[in-house]
Parts: structure tokens; C-alpha cells; sequence
């Protein structure tokens, strides 16, 4: 395994299976932008690749089969005839790796979904490569990756036609945890403490390429004015061409998490159609479906509420991030973040971004807790009408199979958080309330704390039964 490869363990151990599987291998690795796919292939196959090209943007075919036989004459200098069509292109291909003669050969194909231009025969081209001469081969391992993970979901995986079933592994490559995160951070030279690593997880959401940018000799408000709110900043671009890169007609999809931004609890499907005007039926559908895939927004039921009533809701960082204080250039200035800290805007957003990282560390809070050999079910939880006790809402409530319930309450602070009386009060009255809602008074509840740095001694502590502090989620 390659030591100097920051995580991906588990995708650094299928890549290595396939590569030894003696077989034929059609592998696609899809993500969202910057989250590190080209990177690990290049990474990892090193010395075994023997071919790798990748799509033009924005370019129509002839640019695209141009690059395309440019890049393989650096492989063979032989090659003196351009292509006309993809047929051609990948003509030329099989003759270059049959000239190769014996061994295993790795192909990438990056960023796939560009070199499909309108009308330019190219999936057609791919299939007959594939169905033709690769796939009754034992020395090849074709890997395609692509930003656009719907054309990827569309024209590969649920593929139809000639492609049908032969993607023989997808892998979506997500990004890193917290973990990772500060082994990224520190590759880079950067010892943040963990509070300041959680707060660069709540801005840019564990992207390497993010990552990867931040300056040694900067402090972490330094970085993230340099980076996003500098009259140079280098993603002051950043948002739209996210979302431009992912998804085709990207406007549907900004109005569908620009509407999300603004409704913490998220909203059905209908309500995002009536608040966005995006046309109800297969598109809609559809556009949720590659937001869930990417991991921009999650759908989940209510605990007791209605199953035919799914909710959609914000899960992603750097698009939270941008409409709290990016949004239409409002905040383009020099020292912006580090003149941020400590005030209300900044905790106002810390809190809600604290919850989508305990949230995505689900997993590293039920191994805290001690439970994560024991099914679980995790849900949301809303009473409607409650106001009087500050909403009465569970961002996360853990329902297992020994019939008990963590009710999850989630506090981004700088100290230990002290339970006052007020507060208390509130717990108190939304632990009545939820046990209402649950399928049987057998289940026994156990508040659990989920905050920075545990809990404060006081009079209200023993409220509590259960507290996972910011460096369990680092685990």
C-alpha cells in the first residue's frame, strides 16, 4: 500500500484487488471536484500506467480528439495519423497497447464527461472499445474518473445500452474526515489545534485540494482570507464552478441548495419545487438524487413522523459556508475572517456547521459510545408548534436495537459547555416531548453532548448521560 497517500485506505485496497484480479477491469472513481480522484489513480498506479488523458472543458470534439492524439503520441511516437472520429481514436489506442505486448496495463481516462460533446459518437466509441477488444482481455484495468457525477450515474453506471452492466467496480470517492483532515494539514506543515481544524472542516469540508493550498506561514484566519476573501483570493470563483463542473444546467441545482441554505430542518420535495419554481417530475427527481449522491444535501425521515414524507437538507460545507458569507461578493475584503471571530455571525454559523460535522462523524460518535457493533437506525427529530423551548428539535437521534435512543444535543464552543438552569429547562421539556414520539415506552432515552471540549462541572451536568468531545470525532 502506498505509504504517502493520506487515507483512502479502503479504495487504496479494492484499486490493488482489481489490479490483481487477472481479469479485465472497467473501474469508474467519481466525486465532486477537488475531493482528489485523478490523484489517487496517478498516485497509486504510478509506475503501471500506461496511458492517462483527460477531457478538455468546454471544448467541442475536434479540440478534444486533438488532445486526445497528442497525448498518445508522447506515448508512441509511431502514431502519425490524426483521428477523424472516436472510432479512430480508440483505434489507435487498441494498436498502442497491443504494441505493448504482456503485462498488466492501467488506462485513465479523467474527466471523462468532457470528451462526450454533443453528437460526437463518443459513448458509442467507448462501448465498441470496450465490448470489443478490452473486456476480453486479462491485461486490462480501464479507470475513468469524472467531476460530473450525473453523466457518470447516467452514461456509465445506469447505463442502458451497450454499457450495460460493465462497470465491473464504482467507486465515489468522498471527502476526508476530520482525521484526515489534520493529516493533511500537517503534510502541508500546518499544526492547527483541533479546534482550529474543525473550523477549517466547517469552511472547506475536508477537500484535499483545499487543503493542499494553505500556507505553513499563515495562521488559519491568514489562510482562509487568502484563499476566499482576498481582492486575489484564489477560490473567489470557487462556488459557481463547483457546481458548473458537477452538474449539467447547474442553475436548477443552485436553487435547490440556495432554497436548503435558508431552511435549517430542510424541506420536502414538494416544498423545494414550491419554493424554486424548478419543474416537478423526472428532472427534480433527478437533480436530488446527484445532490444526494455528491453529498450536498441528505434525505431522511422524521422519527415519527410521516415515511412518505422524506426531507432534503444541507450537508455541504463550503456551499453553507458561501451563503452565510460570500454570497453576491458582500464580504470581499482583506482580514474579513480574522475580523470575524468571536462575533455573533460567526457563532450563528458555527453552530449549524458543528451539527453537519457531528452529523458526518455519525459513526465515530456511536464508537464513543460504545455501540458501534449494535444496529442503529439515525433520524432528525421536530415538534412542530414548540416554540416555547427553542424549537424542540434532535438534529441526531441514534435509535439501536437494544431499545435506547441517543438524543444528541450539539455545542460548538471554546470552553467546556456549562448546562445552565434556562437551558436545562429546555432539555427537559424536549425529552418529554420526544418520548411521545418513539414506537414503545419500553425504549429507555440518554442524552448524549456532542461539543468541542465535554462538559463543565455544575449543578445541571448529570442532565447528561453520555459526552463525546471534539477529539472523539477524530478517531
Amino acid at each position: 500500500m502506498k505509504e504517502d497517500i493520506i487515507g483512502r485506505r479502503e479504495e487504496i485496497r479494492e484499486l490493488e484487488r482489481l489490479y490483481g484480479s487477472g481479469k479485465a477491469e472497467f473501474v469508474a472513481v467519481y466525486g465532486r471536484r477537488r475531493v482528489g480522484k485523478t490523484f489517487l489513480v496517478k498516485q497509486l498506479f504510478e509506475k503501471e500506467l500506461v496511458f492517462s488523458v483527460a477531457g478538455l472543458a468546454n471544448e467541442k470534439t475536434k479540440k478534444q480528439l486533438k488532445n486526445f492524439y497528442k497525448t498518445l503520441q508522447l506515448y508512441d511516437k509511431s502514431i502519425k495519423t490524426a483521428p477523424q472520429d472516436w472510432l479512430d481514436a480508440f483505434d489507435l489506442l487498441t494498436r498502442y497497447l497491443v504494441s505493448l505486448g504482456e503485462g498488466r496495463k492501467v488506462i485513465l481516462l479523467d474527466e471523462l464527461p468532457w470528451m462526450d460533446t454533443p453528437r460526437s459518437g463518443f459513448i458509442a466509441a467507448l462501448e465498441h472499445f470496450w465490448n470489443g477488444w478490452a473486456s476480453m482481455r486479462k491485461d486490462i484495468m480501464l479507470v475513468v474518473c469524472g467531476s460530473v457525477s450525473s453523466w457518470i450515474m447516467d452514461k456509465l453506471i445506469n447505463n442502458h445500452g451497450g454499457l450495460h452492466n460493465r462497470i465491473t467496480k464504482r467507486m465515489l470517492l468522498q471527502p476526508f474526515n476530520l482525521a484526515e483532515t489534520e493529516e493533511m494539514l500537517q503534510s502541508v506543515g500546518l499544526n492547527l489545534s483541533r479546534y482550529e481544524v474543525a473550523e477549517t472542516y466547517m469552511i472547506f469540508g475536508g477537500i484535499p485540494f483545499y487543503l493542499s493550498m494553505f500556507d505553513a506561514s499563515k495562521s488559519l484566519s491568514q489562510n482562509v482570507d487568502a484563499l476566499l476573501f482576498d481582492k486575489n483570493a484564489a477560490f473567489a470563483d470557487e462556488f459557481d464552478n463547483l457546481y458548473a463542473s458537477l452538474f449539467r444546467n447547474s442553475e436548477d441545482y443552485i436553487k435547490i441548495v440556495t432554497c436548503l441554505s435558508k431552511n435549517r430542518n430542510g424541506l420536502t420535495r414538494d416544498e423545494i419545487i414550491k419554493e424554486t419554481g424548478v419543474a416537478s417530475g423526472g428532472a427534480i427527481s433527478k437533480i436530488l438524487k446527484n445532490l444526494e449522491i455528491c453529498g450536498f444535501i441528505r434525505r431522511y425521515a422524521m422519527l415519527g413522523g410521516d415515511a412518505r414524507r422524506n426531507l432534503y437538507q444541507l450537508l455541504d460545507f463550503f456551499t453553507l459556508f458561501h451563503f452565510h458569507f460570500l454570497a453576491n461578493g458582500r464580504a470581499r475584503k482583506s482580514h474579513f475572517w480574522a475580523s470575524m471571530q468571536g462575533t455573533p455571525a460567526f457563532y450563528a454559523w458555527a453552530g449549524l456547521s458543528f451539527e453537519m460535522l457531528a452529523l458526518q462523524h455519525a459513526e465515530q460518535i456511536k464508537g464513543k459510545l460504545g455501540i458501534s457493533g449494535v444496529m442503529t437506525e439515525e433520524y432528525a427529530w421536530v415538534k412542530p408548534g414548540a416554540s416555547d423551548v427553542g424549537g424542540a428539535q434532535v438534529d441526531l437521534a441514534i435509535v439501536r436495537k437494544d431499545k435506547t435512543v441517543n438524543l444528541c444535543e450539539m455545542k460548538f464552543c471554546e470552553t467546556p459547555y456549562l448546562l445552565d438552569k434556562d437551558e436545562d429547562m429546555k432539555l427537559r421539556i424536549r425529552l418529554k416531548l420526544f418520548k411521545e414520539t418513539l414506537p414503545s415506552p419500553t425504549y429507555s432515552i440518554q442524552l448524549t453532548l456532542v461539543s468541542s471540549f465535554g462538559l463543565a462541572k455544575g449543578k445541571y451536568a448529570s442532565t447528561f448521560q453520555n459526552e463525546v468531545t471534539l477529539d472523539d470525532l477524530f478517531r
